[in-house]
């Protein structure tokens, strides 16, 4: 029997199976990220990270909600900054940007 998922916090518990689908093409490019041994742990840190973005959009709204909008002046700011890092010799590589490395 499966325990109740009210115990645990996101990323947190023992493992345990379930069914899910997935589209054939996303399958493919997680085997070929991580093998098939590794796929579980892809997709539950996958799993895992669109938790945290969700309840950083829900925050953001709150905080909108609370304050209005953020200034555009600010979001062309954060916006450059996040160019400019992105485009960090360091964080190069043949095939582009390495965003598993830079969060």
């Amino acid at each position: 029997m499966s325990m109740p998922e009210m115990d645990f916090t996101p990323g947190r518990g023992p493992a345990e199976k379930v069914s899910v689908s997935l589209r054939a093409g996303n399958i493919r490019a997680v085997r070929e990220r991580v093998g098939t041994r590794g796929f579980s742990a892809y997709v539950d840190a996958a799993v895992e990270r669109q938790i945290e973005r969700d309840l950083l959009e829900e925050a953001l709204q709150a905080n909108e909600a609370a304050s209005g909008p953020i200034p555009q002046a600010l979001r062309d700011e954060a916006a450059e900054l996040f160019r400019h890092v992105k485009s960090a010799p360091e964080l190069q590589e043949e095939n582009g940007w390495r965003a598993s490395e830079a969060g």
